[in-house]
């Protein structure tokens, strides 16, 4: 996906003070101690659901039913709720942008992993392995090379198949490889139902669906232990002496700085560009974030939900318990309060806006759905919850200019040069 890159760079230009000279009593390292301690926390409850996604998995595949099938969907759906609250550390912290890919990479050509509907939309020609199918075949082809696939693993999902040729559409492992081999290939376009994998597709013997059953059990439960595996390492990540919680304490302005660059990016090019207004532009499903499942509304409000954690300092856990403690929101009020105040406000309207396209798709119109032509109210509220976030990262910039602190948030060709798209 081309991305642009717009700096915001504040400082004595913007008649700024210094951070340090702007927050008196608020201590920056605090406020670094509670995003980090928030970040461990989000992690940790990511892991938890994750593993019971594991075990939901493992379930499925020793007693195949509708039952169980269902059981691991709804695992899936609850572990993306806290796991989407974090994507707000994504973009300010070099290691967790740089892990990101291994757990959340989107989209994806399914056909990599298992079968698909040769005349579905989602066949990639741009692609050499858009229909490799490893579920199907015990040797491929990679890069002029016979690789051995007989046994499925994480090892070689990870370390072979991900993003094989560097193809970042070839996405062999995470959230959305594990998602296709429980819903299947939507294929409704932008019509009602999500993907309809039957139960059977995971039946041993004669009864098996969809063929290699035995292949597409051990690719779903390497993938489910290898995304337990990944995120085992991002919450060591951010334990006391973890690496992304030390780089931040190094330097508390720094730290402050990647705050809102995180806060920025994701607001901005991440989820008002390229995961919402994308899509709308093209009235493509394709461009759908959780596009087996049709649980995209959830994953956009959760993202919204995670920048507003980041600012205010709080964050509920899915235990219902709270972290919370001195936060971005305390410094930027201590340097201009109207800022804050204002900055408040638009994360409460972004993430009512994202709330509505929620409640409309738990009523019954998927997100899918509203990218459809000549759905006015669907492009209602896609645009509603656009705009949102678009005024939230002008206050965010307000925020950046009234701390004295730098942030480069990525843009989007969808809403910097929407003609670019067509292009």
């Amino acid at each position: 996906m081309k991305r642009i890159i717009l700096a915001l760079l504040a400082g004595t230009a913007l008649g700024a003070q210094p951070l340090a000279a702007q927050t008196q009593s608020i201590d920056p390292a605090a406020v670094i101690d509670t995003y980090a301690d928030i970040a461990q926390a989000g992690y940790a409850d990511s892991l938890s659901t994750a593993k019971a996604l594991q075990a939901a998995v493992a379930t499925l595949i020793a007693n195949p039913s509708e039952d169980s099938l269902e059981a691991a969907k709804q695992a899936w759906i609850a572990a993306r709720v806290p796991y989407q609250q974090t994507e707000a550390f994504r973009f300010g912290n070099a290691i967790v942008d740089d892990w990101e890919g291994r757990v959340n990479a989107w989209p994806l050509d399914e056909g990599l992993i298992d079968y698909v509907d040769p005349n579905s939309a989602a066949i990639n020609e741009e692609n050499d392995y858009a229909l490799l199918n490893i579920i199907a075949n015990k040797t491929v082809t990679i890069g002029g090379q016979s690789v051995d696939t007989s046994e499925i693993t994480p090892e070689l999902l990870s370390g072979t198949l991900h993003e094989a040729e560097g193809i970042e559409a070839n996405v062999a492992t995470g959230y959305h490889a594990i998602e296709f081999l429980l819903w299947g290939q939507d294929l409704n376009g932008t019509g009602p139902g999500a993907g309809a994998r039957p139960y059977t597709d995971y039946v041993q013997g004669a009864d098996c669906t969809g063929g290699n059953c035995d292949r597409r059990a051990a690719y779903l439960q390497a993938a489910a232990d290898l995304l337990v595996r990944d995120l085992e390492e991002m919450v060591a990540n951010w334990d006391d002496d973890g690496e992304a919680r030390t780089v931040l304490e190094a330097d508390p302005a720094d730290g402050v700085s990647a705050i809102l660059t995180g806060m920025g990016s994701l607001s901005y090019g991440e989820l008002a560009g390229e995961r919402i207004k994308l899509g709308l532009l093209l009235h493509d499903p394709e461009e759908e974030h959780d596009c087996f499942s049709d649980m995209t509304h959830l994953s956009h409000y959760y993202d919204g939900l995670g920048i507003r954690n980041v600012y205010t300092g709080r964050y509920t856990r899915v235990d219902g318990s709270t972290v919370s403690g001195p936060s971005l929101s305390d410094l930027v009020r201590a340097a201009d309060p109207e800022v804050d105040t204002a900055l408040r406000g638009d994360l409460e309207s972004s993430v009512a806006a994202l709330g509505a396209m929620k409640e409309a798709a738990e009523g019954g119109m998927a997100y899918d759905q509203m990218l459809a032509m000549g759905n006015d109210q669907g492009k209602e509220l896609i645009e509603g919850a656009v705009s949102a976030l678009v005024t939230q990262t002008r206050s965010i910039e307000r925020a950046v200019a009234a701390l004295g602190a730098q942030a480069t948030v990525e843009g989007s060709d969808s809403l910097d040069d929407p003609n670019a798209v067509f292009q």
